[in-house]
């Protein structure tokens, strides 16, 4: 008999990644269990979403904590109360400290809105137009200590339209992330993942699934 994967979903906001995940478990393609969403946002629109999809929930306020340090320790503690198999960053926003990355080694990913490694931290969109780019996208990749620089797993990209302004590209963005971050969580829960030094293989190799273009 099977086991699925369980998985903690982290998130800040209006979780609609998170919703991808519960669509894509509820249709069956998604063999995976959430066993906790955890926010840092008390009000986070996305605990809501869990709730309603019968989710456990909890809220942490990292600014009821003296210190980065207190604040993963407790959110490491809840985490590992459900003993999970993928911790999954879905719109975190918060710096990990070094430890909290590496208790999770190769079990916590992210999704990130660029092509990295172009373009690590915020507001990704404006810089891909100031940069006069043809392809910006998204990457979800496994966490390292040093933000947006781990071992990539999936990566989805668009062509930038000359009308595009930093609102059209982000909506244009999320489509992609909503495909793209169950399709990586599928493949670590089916164990086609594994990492070679500094790059990700899919089935024992570099594999061209890996960048994927869309009409969006």
């Amino acid at each position: 008999m099977s086991t699925r994967t369980r998985a903690v979903i982290l998130i800040s906001g209006g979780g609609s990644n998170l919703q991808a995940f519960i669509d894509q478990i509820q249709s069956g393609n998604l063999a995976v269990d959430i066993g906790l969403v955890i926010s840092n946002n008390a009000d986070a629109f996305g605990l809501e979403r869990a709730s309603n999809a019968g989710i456990k929930t909890s809220a942490i306020d990292h600014r009821q904590f003296e210190s980065r340090l207190k604040f993963d320790q407790a959110l490491m503690s809840e985490i590992d109360s459900v003993q999970p198999d993928i911790v999954i960053l879905a719109g975190f926003m918060r710096i990990l400290t070094e430890d909290f990355v590496n208790h999770y080694r190769n079990r916590l990913i992210n999704i990130h809105p660029s092509l990295l490694p172009k373009y690590p931290g915020t507001n990704t969109h404006q810089r891909a137009l100031d940069s006069n780019d043809q392809w910006h996208g998204a990457s979800i990749h496994f966490v390292v200590p040093e933000v947006d620089a781990g071992p990539i797993i999936l990566q989805g990209r668009l062509s930038i339209d000359a009308n595009d302004t930093s609102d059209s590209l982000q909506q244009r963005i999320h489509k992609i992330e909503h495909f793209l971050y169950p399709l990586a969580v599928k493949w670590f829960a089916e164990n086609r993942l594994s990492i070679d030094i500094d790059k990700v293989l899919l089935d024992g190799e570099i594999s061209a699934e890996q960048l994927q273009t869309f009409d969006v």
